[in-house]
């Protein structure tokens, strides 16, 4: 008879696990961003987000009360989560109102500018150093974007929407930075996401009554389609889907070290250029595929870099490359990765 070995099967290392929580977490954003592409063919953004805030809100209340500890129900924070639902809803509006005019590769790809505007932002309003390193990465990255946001050789006017979108998700990431160490990833998200639903009402409203309803403009028009109610499975399972990638993506900071992880967040680009063309048989231009390869080659580039620093002890991890998933605020840096 064979004897058991009593040496217990080593579990994976750190690294790989937040490496695969990532991963899997982006190529769930992807399907979420393009399930929301599919409806926005016949419903207005406004509900797709206020239901999306609306799933969140139902998974994220009952999980916090059930682990208690560090997770809590009340904040004396909200005046900034606020702000940053003000931000990541405004912002938002303007990533997926993009979405019928532009493909999805290309859309993403231009709000990956996120992460250099944040790397300027804390540089300006923390007081975080750039060396000349990241500083040339970081000017690389920009110029993918322009490069990006000009397919046909003149500036796409929808493509500033993104555009926005990335400078607005950058604000919030720098208030994120303001809250991070007194408050947990899920009160963080549980605060963003039940503001955002609630501020994206008033909004959509604002912005329907404003613009003229056009065939090009339906899905920025106010009310639900017929049927909507025979549809709430599927927005249902849209908000699930991005909550557990929201989770899995907060999971891959909490276990690795956040130089390590967060240049795999780059990963959504190419994922996302596949999915649309499996779908849609979308495409990307050649200006979005030579804009796409510049912003990912900086962002590894300083990924890498920092790695290095952090090995050696000497340098504190990756900010300006915190998550930055279309459609979901960035979970926290845990407080040993954070920046002295």
């Amino acid at each position: 008879m064979a004897m058991m070995s009593t040496h217990p099967v080593p579990a994976p290392s750190r690294a790989v696990q937040g490496i695969l929580c990532i991963e899997a977490a982006m190529l769930l954003f992807v399907v979420q961003d393009a399930a929301m592409k599919s409806l926005l063919a016949s419903y207005p953004v406004w509900p797709l987000l206020f239901a999306r805030s609306v799933v969140a809100v139902m998974v994220l209340v009952p999980l916090i009360v059930w682990l208690g500890g560090s997770h809590s129900l009340r904040s004396a924070l909200w005046p900034l989560h606020l702000a940053r639902a003000a931000l990541f809803a405004t912002g938002f509006s303007m990533f997926y109102a993009a979405f019928p005019f532009m493909g999805l590769a290309a859309v993403s790809t231009i709000f990956f500018a996120a992460p250099l505007f944040t790397a300027l932002m804390a540089a300006l309003f923390l007081g975080e150093h750039i060396g000349a390193h990241r500083a040339a990465a970081l000017a690389v990255g920009f110029a993918g974007v322009v490069i990006a946001m000009r397919p046909g050789g003149g500036l796409d006017l929808v493509a500033v929407l993104p555009l926005l979108c990335a400078l607005t998700y950058a604000g919030s990431q720098i208030l994120a930075r303001r809250i991070g160490e007194r408050e947990s990833t899920l009160t963080v998200g549980l605060y963003t996401l039940a503001f955002s639903g609630v501020l994206i009402v008033p909004a959509g409203w604002a912005v329907a009554q404003l613009v003229p309803e056009t065939a090009a403009t339906q899905h920025l028009r106010w009310g639900l389609p017929e049927g909507a109610l025979a549809d709430l499975p599927q927005l249902g399972a849209l908000g699930l889907l991005g909550m557990v990638a929201y989770m899995l993506a907060s999971r891959a900071y909490q276990v690795a070290n956040a130089s390590l992880v967060a240049p795999f967040d780059y990963t959504y680009l190419p994922f996302a250029a596949l999915l649309a063309y499996v779908v849609w048989a979308e495409i990307p231009p050649p200006a979005t595929l030579a804009g796409m390869t510049l912003i990912v080659a900086s962002g590894l580039y300083v990924g890498w870099r920092e790695t290095r620093a952090v090995r050696r002890g000497n340098a504190p991890p990756a900010i300006a490359e915190s998550t930055f998933t279309p459609g979901h605020p960035p979970p926290q840096v845990p407080e040993d990765d954070q920046a002295p």
